[in-house]
C-alpha cells in the first residue's frame, strides 16, 4: 500500500530521495508525520544514531527540514561505502 504524501513539497521530495536510496519511510507517530528507517540498520553506521529519523508535519521552515532528511540519507556512513565499493568495481 503507497504511503500518504507529505504536506509540503519540499520534505515530499527528500522523502522520495530516502526511498530512492533504499529508505523505509514510516508514517504516523505521535508529533511527528512520521520516520524514516535506514535499510542497512547497522551499529558501527554513527553509532546507530541517525538509522532513525523523524520526519515532522509542520516544520517551521520546510525547506531546512528537507535538506536535513538529504543530509541524514547522503551522510549514511554505510551508504557512502556501498557507494564507493560501487564505483571502484565500475
Amino acid at each position: 500500500m503507497a504511503r500518504s504524501p507529505h504536506p509540503k513539497k519540499e520534505i515530499e521530495a527528500a522523502l522520495h530521495h530516502a526511498e530512492s536510496q533504499g529508505w523505509r519511510v514510516e508514517t504516523g507517530g505521535s508529533h511527528a508525520w512520521g520516520k524514516i528507517h535506514c535499510p542497512y540498520n547497522n551499529g558501527g553506521c554513527r553509532c546507530g544514531e541517525f538509522c532513525i529519523a523523524c520526519i515532522w508535519s509542520t516544520p517551521k521552515n520546510p525547506g531546512n527540514h528537507a535538506r536535513a532528511i538529504r543530509r541524514v540519507v547522503d551522510n549514511c556512513t554505510v551508504n557512502k561505502l556501498m557507494h564507493d565499493c560501487m564505483q571502484r568495481k565500475g
